[in-house]
């Protein structure tokens, strides 16, 4: 008498596979019929779960960011024109030839015998040479860096406070955080600049206090900009530190004062290496959106340093010089794939913290 293993998987009939698609909606019921019953049976077994639940954000990735970069970047590497679009297209059709390519890269000369390639890397070697959009890198990222610092100095503190209070105030102060967002950010920065004019609430209260004799001038200043920035982006710190802070165990610090260390002690042995990873998340949560910031320097900064997120606007809508704006485009992210990555490290391996 045969064994039977209960371990085998079910057998998959066409009967069920047609109505696992179907379930599935009507595309999927189309890609069944189309395909051949290996794929079909492939489709139905790895793609009708999670592998579908998790294709659909790479889905949305590839349109809505991949497709637009890869866009910016042929445009980078075209010429200017003074045309609607302004900037000559890459591919065009030719007597002889189906497809000319004109782009920039003198090493694939010769990458089909029926593809020309015109070499031109004029525009990211304008950037690298020109002092205006270097300093504006720098400028950006010094002002991203220094902004998200104090974001972290203000926010960790009222992140502890709300990990370590009662369940009811966690949800109120939560919802102060948050209160501020349901308001339109441009409302929220041309309300700075009313606080910090000359003639503004601040110089009009320390006049009348006696503490200064005269207006002192903090629009069009990095202060502006530092104040707009983390005013701003104060809440995608608080955020992160609060949930990991929230999840930490009090006994721990229970247990190293039982040994003998002092409150500061066991915060900085204990409670400040388990929060690194809420740390860095805040942390480059608030420096990478601000990299790119516009509408904060352009209303609140100074004239003479800009962001580059000010001349990337400058180079599309006054020059008109797409090709040049794409560069700087295609340059900042460059600049940011490394923090990019290494925000994704950390969430990964928070992700793994809290499985464990």
């Amino acid at each position: 008498m045969k064994s039977v293993d209960r371990r085998a998987k079910p057998i998959l009939t066409p009967a069920k596979a047609r109505l696992a698609a179907g379930r599935m909606g009507p595309l999927w019921l189309l890609l069944f019929r189309l395909a051949p019953p290996s794929w079909s049976d492939y489709v139905i077994k790895h793609w009708s779960g999670r592998g579908f639940v998790v294709a659909v954000p790479y889905l949305w990735l590839l349109l809505f960011f991949t497709a637009p970069f890869l866009i910016v970047l042929k445009i980078s590497f075209s010429e200017r024109l003074i045309a609607m679009p302004p900037y000559e297209p890459l591919f065009g059709w030719v007597d002889d030839i189906p497809v000319v390519l004109e782009w920039s890269f003198s090493s694939v000369m010769a990458f089909l015998s029926s593809i020309e390639v015109y070499a031109d890397l004029d525009k990211y070697e304008f950037l690298l040479k020109n002092t205006l959009y270097i300093e504006s890198y720098v400028y950006s990222i010094w002002v991203a860096a220094v902004s998200a610092f104090w974001c972290l100095m203000i926010g960790y503190p009222m992140a502890y406070a709300m990990a370590r209070c009662t369940p009811t105030w966690r949800n109120v102060l939560l919802l102060l955080v948050m209160l501020p967002s349901f308001t339109s950010f441009l409302l929220r920065v041309y309300a700075w600049m009313g606080l910090l004019k000359s003639n503004g609430v601040i110089n009009n209260v320390l006049l009348a206090l006696g503490i200064i004799d005269e207006p002192l001038t903090m629009m069009n200043t990095d202060f502006a900009v530092y104040i707009g920035i983390v005013y701003s982006y104060l809440p995608f710190m608080i955020l992160p530190l609060y949930t990991n802070l929230e999840k930490h165990d009090p006994t721990l610090l229970e247990a190293a004062a039982d040994l003998g260390a002092r409150p500061v002690k066991a915060f900085l042995t204990v409670t400040l290496p388990l929060s690194m990873s809420g740390i860095v998340a805040g942390f480059l949560l608030v420096f990478i959106p601000a990299v790119g910031e516009y509408v904060i320097p352009s209303l609140l900064g100074p004239t003479d340093q800009l962001m580059i997120g000010r001349v990337l606007s400058d180079e599309f809508f006054n020059n008109g010089d797409w090709p040049v704006a794409s560069a700087v485009a295609v340059v900042m992210l460059v600049l940011l794939v490394g923090p990019i990555m290494a925000f994704q490290y950390f969430q990964s391996r928070g992700a793994e913290e809290e499985r464990k």
